[in-house]
């Protein structure tokens, strides 16, 4: 067997054996065991999904990803792993400041919640909401620290119920960049923080955010019971707490129908879907969760996702006719969407959707389909087989992304 016929697996060991690294080390830095390795190298596993290839190849030194998949053209880790926004540079030292004296005096917790409150708004409806998310971020991660390590009594208590709010929010600027540490440092000091003020809707907050990480990782059965977890700890509570605490049990369903129709589970991921769609449909047309985005609508886009991920692209394409993008609020959230109905198309080589489909999306927030990896994959293989009539727009869609052609 030639190394152009070997198999993902036995690629894998090669480039591992090549950069003198361990099935332990290996799977240290993706955060798997050296049993899991072995079973991937021997094809005792099926191929790992694109998020953990991307993370093998960046552990191994790999920056094309065609090294470990064997296809016939190059694909750099970067176009799927995202560009390096201008401001994570600064976002990271403030997450690493751990200065025992705060530079600063705390600043009233009531000021601070305002903050993130603004925050919060400037990320779901903003186009470039990335950008602003990098400028406000710093600082505010600086001051909610100060506040928690320097306030006492109920003061504190409260200052680290902000500084949950300021993690949770962080995870969406640091996610899809190439920095995975910070995806679990936020979501991981998300959940401290929240069981530090003994409080179950925010640990089920950070709940949430952790078990996107985990699902992103392949580590899906601690991704469902985790969320269960999450779940268990509102249910005691939803008779006469507010409403956000139901839609954030409701955003957990949500989140085990997605990791099950990762694993191409189809029945248990419809049925999980339907249990947040119950809850979505209670809350009614009007309902939306902040850290979410759960809704009526987003549980329209989930299904959409469903559908893609088990490999319905017809079901996936059904969902989406269903209900208009536009009722979708977040507008980053709505970007998103529009590259998950792409993908339904891409699935069925629907070329000219999947173009129209991913200019409406650079077109609604350019600051998502910048650092989505499946629209950047879509873009390289439409710059490669353009639909008819349409060469010059798809590469200046893909000028407009970043993707190089």
């Amino acid at each position: 067997m030639t190394v152009d016929d070997l198999p993902v697996g036995a690629r894998i060991k090669a480039q591992r054996e090549r950069a003198g690294l361990s099935r332990p080390v290996l799977a240290g830095l993706v955060g798997r065991s050296a049993e899991w390795v072995k079973a991937v190298e021997t094809g005792r596993l099926q191929v790992p999904r694109l998020p953990m290839l991307l993370r093998l190849a960046e552990a191994l030194g790999t920056e094309d990803l065609a090294t470990l998949t064997g296809d016939e053209h190059a694909v750099p880790v970067q176009l799927f792993a995202g560009e390096r926004h201008e401001a994570l540079s600064a976002v990271q030292a403030a997450l690493t400041d751990y200065r025992v004296t705060p530079a600063v005096k705390p600043q009233p917790v009531e000021h601070l919640a305002v903050r993130l409150r603004q925050a919060w708004h400037v990320r779901h409806n903003s186009p470039d909401h990335r950008t602003r998310l990098g400028a406000l971020l710093p600082g505010l991660i600086r001051d909610a620290q100060t506040a928690a390590r320097t306030l006492r009594g109920d003061q504190r208590r409260q200052a680290r119920r902000v500084l949950a709010g300021v993690y949770q929010l962080a995870d969406f600027y640091v996610a899809y960049q190439p920095a995975p540490e910070l995806v679990w440092m936020v979501a991981d000091r998300a959940l401290t923080e929240a069981h530090e003020v003994d409080d179950p809707y925010l640990v089920a907050g950070g709940v949430w955010a952790m078990v996107q990480a985990l699902r992103d990782s392949g580590r899906w059965e601690e991704a469902i019971t985790l969320a269960r977890d999450g779940i268990s700890q509102l249910e005691p509570h939803l008779d006469g707490a507010p409403v956000d605490w139901r839609g954030l049990a409701g955003a957990l369903e949500a989140e085990i129908a997605y990791v099950y129709a990762r694993r191409g589970r189809y029945g248990p991921a419809w049925a999980h879907w339907e249990r947040a769609d119950r809850i979505a449909r209670q809350l009614g047309p009007g309902y939306r969760h902040t850290q979410s985005s759960f809704s009526t609508s987003v549980m329209g886009a989930h299904a959409v996702t469903l559908g893609v991920e088990l490999r319905r692209a017809g079901e996936a394409l059904r969902a989406a006719d269903s209900f208009e993008p536009t009722e979708i609020v977040s507008v980053p959230r709505r970007a998103r969407h529009l590259i998950e109905v792409a993908r339904g198309h891409y699935q069925r080589d629907e070329r000219p959707a999947v173009w129209a489909l991913l200019n409406a999306s650079e077109r609604t927030a350019p600051e998502t389909i910048k650092f989505n990896g499946f629209a950047r994959e879509m873009l390289l293989d439409l710059s490669r087989r353009p639909p008819a009539g349409l060469r010059e727009d798809v590469r200046s869609l893909c000028q407009r992304v970043g993707v190089a052609v």
